[in-house]
C-alpha cells in the first residue's frame, strides 16, 4: 500500500459536518486559491472558475460543471471532534 497525502476540507453547519475532496470536478484544481476559503454565503465555491456547490450534497448548482458533484469524504463528529467516518 502506498502512503500519500489527501487534500480535503470540512464544512460545519450547526451539528452537521460535510467533508469533500478538495478537487473541482470542472478542471481538477483545488477549490480554494486562499487557504480555507471554501464557502461563499450558503454554498461551497470554486474560486478558479466560479462553480458553486450545495454544502449538504456537493452537487453543482451553478457554473461550468452542471450535472457533477464534489467527491464526498465521509466525516462525522465523535466526542466533539470531527473524524473520518
Amino acid at each position: 500500500m502506498r502512503a500519500g497525502r489527501f487534500h480535503g476540507f470540512v464544512v460545519r453547519r450547526g451539528d452537521a459536518v460535510f467533508g469533500y475532496v478538495d478537487q473541482c470536478p470542472h478542471m481538477g484544481l483545488p477549490l480554494a486559491q486562499k487557504l480555507d476559503d471554501y464557502v461563499a454565503g450558503t454554498m461551497i465555491a470554486c474560486s478558479w472558475h466560479g462553480a458553486i456547490f450545495d454544502i449538504a450534497s456537493g452537487k453543482c448548482r451553478g457554473g461550468p460543471c452542471p450535472g457533477t458533484a464534489l467527491t464526498a469524504w465521509p466525516v462525522t463528529i465523535r466526542d466533539g471532534t470531527i473524524v473520518t467516518a
